[in-house]
């Protein structure tokens, strides 16, 4: 994700914020005016943001002082303008506890905030960081109205007031949210990173004028949608402003492809990436302690084998643990020429490629457009989004921000930099609840009966999908790598070699299998669908489907198309006719592991549901999309974790 969160207390804003953040991550010397600071920093003051700022007489863009951020986050939760409003009403004859309750915001709490965190694609921030003045400018322009565009959200979509015993009631703070942003230029190992801190008040007015605290709850579950509308939104702003296109660039094997400016080599991406590979070495070192861990007893304590959600766990500490000190702050100016030399002498990339990366990038993007028609389909859309978030959710349970984030991909992956028209997120979000999920609820409490905490599962019966992904076999020579079967002890390291010598089983990855899903699902309803219904929505030749690769298309016949039948679950006729669509296919790097893994996956399918085809008694009804009863909902329950089983992927 390229948005963070982390909540804000109140005595963070001193001992953390106004010494470094707000001075971009240096160290703020002793008794140094703020705009001081900043100004031998080298990073700009800091600005206001938010629909709320009237209510406490401040404006949008105007500079953040420190008396402002020590009374609205420092003291907890009072108006920025409290020393000055405790002034007059003493000046005005009340006494000192009234004058003082007058610049309170409401009740006094201790998390005062929260800090997100906004930085763009990699590639993005090269060609800011490379890139000549007029560019950087640009993509700073690009940067901040992706960061409005998120805000406006949060304050129209997802921010709640919660008041009433138990906070039963819930209420939309009507006049807006107030926050000051705070812009950084570099990473911690010194390379270029543009990222902005926004510091968002959790004080909120209600419609009757009192003043609430904002469920940070509901901004925690929020991130992964605020962070799809962020890199979809600064990607399109950036590629219309500049003339770019994006393409889907696979970094690790098996887990979703990333959309990258494209034209911008991987060698410029691995440059900045010091501390990735710090933390890799370090993850490295983790795992191995984690599949060999035993108790007193001599039993293992975890799984011999990791899993996603462990190696997760793994990677923050990894990252805690290889975490540089901050270094002294400089002038933008002298950083970019110090970048581009770096650059230039050891990322392995020709100085001209360096000197003329927007030319480069342009040039990639002309062929790009040329190639790539950017034609969204809802209603197939809507079969990608839920197929997905079905498969990468644990017991294919999900709610509808799960279907939003995923549905802000897909518009990223198919639109490649073009912006979209306002709402189609929405819109496929909404086809997708109302054509393919099933409302499983079951609220308790007066929050299940909100819309945004329903829950769903996938309509469709998906027994011929491919069946979950099993851990990796042992290998051959237990001493080379520990055996994955659970039963079984981890064989210890082999003596002189290092961690990364070997290779530690790890559960597969679940992406390749939602791919697959939805290709299949697709495939499914365009067949059994009658004509009078199926239409444009299930045209897949006209669908720009980006993440299917040609090779797992079955040959073609030399005299005619074969016709699916009654004992074949799925037949691949629309499958061959994703190669007859102009997409970028080969942009997603797709390793032969990868390719293979998912081959056989359909395969199995395929022979599977032959199998149960020659064994039913109505073959005809073994392709029919047939609608749940009340009797298949133990079908969509998740099943209960084992000792040995825990969330292994989701959203």
């Amino acid at each position: 994700m390229t948005v963070d969160i982390r909540v804000i207390r109140a005595g963070q804003m001193y001992r953390y914020y106004l010494r470094e953040t707000v001075v971009g991550d240096g160290r703020r010397p002793a008794r140094t005016p703020l705009r001081v600071a900043q100004e031998k920093a080298g990073v700009p003051v800091g600005r206001w943001m938010g629909r709320g700022l009237a209510v406490l007489g401040l404006a949008p863009g105007k500079e953040v002082t420190e008396a402002q951020l020590r009374n609205l986050f420092g003291e907890r939760g009072r108006h920025p303008y409290a020393d000055r409003i405790e002034a007059d009403r003493l000046a005005a004859g009340d006494f000192p506890k009234k004058a003082y309750r007058a610049g309170a915001l409401g009740r006094r709490v201790t998390v005062t905030g929260v800090d997100f965190v906004f930085r763009p694609q990699p590639t993005i921030y090269l060609l800011w960081a490379f890139g000549d003045e007029e560019t950087r400018l640009a993509i700073e322009a690009a940067h901040e109205r992706a960061i409005e565009r998120v805000l406006e959200w949060i304050e129209d979509e997802v921010a709640v007031i919660r008041y009433g015993r138990d906070g039963i009631y819930r209420v939309r703070p009507p006049g807006g949210l107030v926050a000051a942003r705070f812009r950084h230029y570099e990473a911690r190992s010194g390379r270029p990173l543009l990222h902005d801190h926004l510091l968002l008040s959790v004080k909120g007015q209600r419609r009757d004028g009192k003043w609430g605290s904002i469920h940070t709850t509901a901004l925690h579950e929020n991130t992964v949608a605020a962070s799809a509308l962020y890199n979809e939104v600064v990607a399109s702003e950036v590629c219309e402003a500049l003339g770019l296109a994006t393409e889907p660039r696979t970094v690790t094997p098996g887990r979703r492809p990333v959309m990258e400016i494209a034209g911008v080599p991987h060698e410029l991406i691995r440059w900045t990436a010091r501390r990735s590979d710090q933390i890799a070495a370090c993850l490295e070192e983790l795992e191995h302690e984690y599949v060999t861990a035993v108790d007193d007893d001599g039993e293992l304590k975890f799984l011999p084998v990791v899993s996603e959600r462990a190696r997760a766990k793994m990677n923050q500490i990894a990252a805690r643990k290889t975490r540089p000190p901050k270094r002294k702050t400089q002038p933008l100016a002298q950083l970019r020429v110090w970048w581009k030399v770096s650059a230039i002498l050891t990322s392995k990339v020709a100085a001209d490629v360096t000197n003329s990366l927007l030319e480069h990038a342009r040039a990639a993007a002309a062929a790009i457009r040329a190639r790539v028609a950017a034609v969204v389909d809802v209603a197939l859309a809507a079969v990608d989004v839920t197929a997905t978030v079905f498969v990468m959710n644990e017991g294919g349970r999900f709610h509808r921000r799960h279907l939003l984030a995923e549905a802000r991909r897909h518009l990223a992956l198919v639109l490649r930099g073009r912006r979209r028209d306002p709402g189609l997120d929405e819109e496929i979000v909404a086809a997708a609840i109302s054509t393919h999920c099933l409302d499983i609820s079951e609220p308790r409490t007066t929050i299940g009966l909100l819309a945004d905490y329903r829950l769903y599962t996938a309509r469709w019966d998906l027994a011929d999908l491919p069946a979950q992904p099993r851990p990796p076999t042992p290998a051959p020579n237990p001493d080379r790598q520990p055996p994955a079967d659970p039963g079984e002890p981890a064989a210890l390291r082999p003596p002189g070699q290092d961690a990364g010598e070997w290779d530690i089983p790890r559960i597969p990855l679940q992406y390749d299998r939602a791919v697959l899903a939805g290709a299949m699902v697709r495939e499914k309803l365009r067949t059994t669908t009658t004509a009078a219904v199926r239409g444009r929505a299930y045209d897949v030749v006209a669908h720009q489907q980006a993440a299917m690769p040609e090779q797992l298309l079955a040959p073609e016949p030399a005299d005619q198309e074969p016709k699916a039948g009654r004992g074949d679950a799925i037949d691949m006729t629309a499958l061959r006719a994703l190669r007859k669509s102009r997409t970028d296919v080969e942009a997603l790097d797709l390793t032969a592991d990868r390719l293979r893994r998912i081959r056989e996956a359909g395969t199995k399918m395929v022979n599977d549901s032959r199998a149960r085809a020659h064994r039913t008694t109505a073959p005809a009804d073994a392709d029919a999309v047939r609608p749940v009863r009340p009797d298949d909902q133990q079908a969509h329950r998740p099943q209960q974790p084992g000792p040995h089983r825990g969330r292994e992927a989701g959203h």
